[in-house]
């Protein structure tokens, strides 16, 4: 066998021949088609199930109900990689048309307010739903269960701002009140907005950075990102889509066991604009949660009228009951009762009939390699000899390259997906995008793998901010002991005291806080599911303990913010200047560049491809280039600079490298000396440790122009040293 060469990837979203062949599998399984009951199909096979019923009906809103908010992550990443792959939206497209409606996750009569993440999810879903722009929604069983604000409020309150735009700044601050934003000055965490004069900045939720928009007098002229922390612009951008992050309007002071005007439910922005396409997932799983959910908090507004438990945030004396907030199953499950039934394991009751009867569809998930890519590569030589047409999804472009290198090495034809028209004479297709697992879909000739089941390193889906955070700090737990200090994001720093179990609720099991001390022996009690807020205090000298409800923390920040602030604006006088001056714009990589970086005998770490692709990118600008690189020791800095290096001198430029000591000089010299002979480059050195002959001659060839490279101490800044044409320090 031989291996088709892979001269570039692109995404799934580009490939005609993947759409036809998803298509084609989905249609020959019957997964385009409508079914009272479905049996057989794995989680990721059930995403490929809604993802083709969104494609075969456009005009219907298609709504997957499964049974927790983990299987709403799930199958929301699935289901939008197989509508990208199925139409070639994009990967933003996707995420628009694809929308995940999680549960609160909280007690509304604790007096827990919903994270801000989850609290922003459902509102783009919401907000979604009710503008017409969600074609599938995936939602867990206990988000169907709270009342809310009726549909056309919410869809009214999504912003659409282009330039041109004519919008009063203050009116606009009024609107991003009433959404939810948060007003600070700057602006650098999700969900605050700032005004100042002609100038607003906006943070969404989920966004990994800010937008500003400048206005003339009214009318917005222009829209670009920027980053937070050093106020530079990243890039402009056409428009921007600002959504509501609460989904209860103009009413912040009010507690969520209140009930101010919620007169709908999640059915009336289902149905708001379009007929709706249900799919009811493990349907008695999905009736357990809704009345597990509805005993939790029937149980706790019981304990809180009766006195039997305090709420930990302000809740007033008359709170509504449970049905006013939420409904109860049986309206639930009879809204739901013209759903499609999807259940892996299904077997029907003696006396069932057609067209009552489950259809069963041959799936089976992806066997779990572990890295054993030998008896992978069987079973995909098996598969290929059943007739059936194998597909890898990688997760980035350079998987893909990798991929195709196992294929190679193991003789296996293999194709990327954007010529998959020759699958009929290939083993295997590789595309690009994120699936949680694979399956084999027997009954549609497909059989698909995920990297997450051939590799095992790549088991750990990708991580929200706030899990990333919970774990960051738990890796410092481990190290946390009694007495040592910590941050609040919202209360400052307090004194760790320990892990309490502590019952929430009569008859409900005990659950595990952080006890944090405050001065005054105030005590605050963390649940470890907002972990995200806390982190130990690393500073270098013993703090002072901050007071619970007191003004020391608040001055604290905002003093900081001010700095910042004073920061930016300096950073921003200075860049603006920089940006006066005129660049040189070197030419994109050559075939001896792209030859050059052949040679270097190790693979790339993922950050150093990142590092490279940036400095190629600020070398092509016509503008000066000033970044700075960071990494340990060993973590390949010096094949960076040298790539950096070869493209200057390519451009017809000298290029510089200055080093600390001269045993670094040495040992840079020798480094570039190895790596770019047989390059034609002329390198040199220079240092205070040198014969002073030698430190002449070499001046001298480089104010001629003679040498291309350099590597020195400070010596290189001495009043004699002159470059003939220096484009790269």
């Amino acid at each position: 066998m031989r291996l088709l060469a892979l001269t570039g990837f692109v995404r799934s979203s580009t490939s005609l021949s993947l759409r036809a062949l998803f298509r084609s599998a989905a249609a020959r399984a019957g997964l385009d088609a409508d079914a009272g009951r479905l049996a057989g199909l794995t989680p990721a096979a059930q995403a490929l199930y809604a993802a083709a019923r969104a494609h075969a009906a456009p005009g219907d809103l298609v709504v997957a109900v499964v049974p927790t908010d983990a299987d709403v992550e799930q199958l929301t990443g699935d289901a939008r990689y197989f509508l990208d792959a199925l139409e070639g939206l994009g990967e933003s497209a996707a995420e628009q048309a694809v929308v995940p409606l999680p549960s609160h996750e909280v007690d509304p009569y604790r007096g827990l307010a919903p994270h801000l993440q989850v609290a922003s999810a459902r509102a783009h879903a919401l907000a979604g739903i009710a503008s017409g722009d969600a074609r599938l929604v995936v939602v867990s069983a206990s988000a169907l269960l709270p009342r809310l604000i009726p549909p056309d409020r919410l869809a009214g309150a999504v912003l659409e701002l282009r330039a041109g735009v004519e919008i009063d700044p203050h009116d606009l601050a009024s609107r991003l009140v009433d959404a939810g934003f948060t007003r600070e000055d700057p602006v650098d965490q999700h969900g605050e907005f700032c005004v100042r004069g002609g100038i607003v900045d906006i943070f969404q939720p989920g966004d990994s950075d800010p937008v500003r928009i400048e206005f003339i007098g009214d009318t917005i002229e222009s829209l670009r990102r920027y980053d937070p922390a050093t106020q530079r612009s990243t890039g402009t951008i056409d428009q921007v889509r600002i959504l509501p992050i609460r989904e209860r309007l103009g009413d912040g002071d009010a507690p969520a066991a209140a009930n101010p005007g919620l007169d709908a439910t999640v059915f009336e922005y289902l149905t708001f604009r379009r007929r709706l396409a249900p799919i009811l997932i493990e349907p008695d799983d999905v009736r357990a949660e809704i009345e597990r959910f509805l005993e939790q908090i029937t149980a706790s507004h019981q304990a809180l009228v009766t006195g039997e438990r305090a709420p930990r945030g302000q809740m007033p004396p008359d709170v509504a009951p449970p049905e006013q907030l939420f409904l109860d199953a049986d309206t639930v499950m009879s809204r739901l009762a013209g759903a499609v039934r999807v259940e892996q394991l299904a077997v029907d009751p003696e006396g069932v009939q057609a067209p009552h009867q489950a259809r069963h569809v041959r799936c089976q998930p992806a066997l779990e390699y572990h890295g054993r890519v030998p008896d992978w590569i069987a079973d995909v030589r098996r598969a290929r000899d059943a007739g059936e047409t194998v597909v890898f999804v990688a997760a980035s472009p350079g998987r893909a390259e990798r991929m195709l290198e196992i294929a190679r090495d193991y003789q296996i034809v293999a194709v990327p997906a954007e010529r998959a028209e020759d699958a009929h004479a290939a083993a295997l297709v590789v595309a690009i995008g994120r699936l949680s697992r694979g399956f084999r879909l027997a009954d549609g000739g497909l059989a698909i793998y995920a990297e997450t089941d051939l590799f095992e390193e790549e088991r750990r889906a990708p991580e929200t901010r706030k899990r990333q955070a919970n774990r960051a700090f738990l890796s410092d737990l481990r190290d946390l002991k009694v007495g040592d200090y910590v941050v609040h994001v919202d209360h400052g720093i307090g004194v760790f005291v320990g892990l309490r179990q502590i019952p929430v609720g009569p008859g409900e099991p005990q659950q595990e806080f952080m006890e944090l001390r405050y001065a005054g022996d105030d005590k605050l009690f963390v649940p470890v599911e907002r972990l995200d807020l806390v982190q130990k205090y690393t500073g270098g000298t013993r703090p002072s303990v901050d007071r619970l409800g007191g003004t020391t923390w608040a001055r604290a920040k905002t003093r900081v913010k001010k700095a910042m602030r004073d920061m930016a604006e300096e950073l921003l006088k200075l860049y603006a200047a920089r940006k006066a001056v005129p660049g040189h714009a070197f030419s994109p990589d050559t075939h001896w560049q792209q030859e050059f970086e052949d040679a270097f005998p190790y693979e790339l770490t993922p950050d150093q491809q990142t590092a490279i692709a940036d400095i190629k990118r600020d070398m092509e600008a016509p503008v000066p280039m000033d970044r700075l690189l960071c990494g340990d020791v060993g973590y390949g800095k010096t094949e960076v600079a040298m790539r950096a290096v070869f493209r200057a001198v390519q451009g017809g430029k000298q290029a510089c490298l200055l080093a600390p000591t001269t045993v670094l000089v040495e040992q840079h010299y020798r480094t570039m000396t190895e790596r770019f002979k047989g390059f034609g480059l002329e390198i040199g050195k220079l240092s205070r440790f040198q014969a002073r002959g030698e430190q002449i001659e070499t001046v001298k060839k480089l104010s001629e122009g003679k040498l291309d490279v350099v590597v020195g101490t400070h010596r290189l800044l001495s009043p004699d040293v002159r470059f003939k044409d220096l484009g790269l320090l």
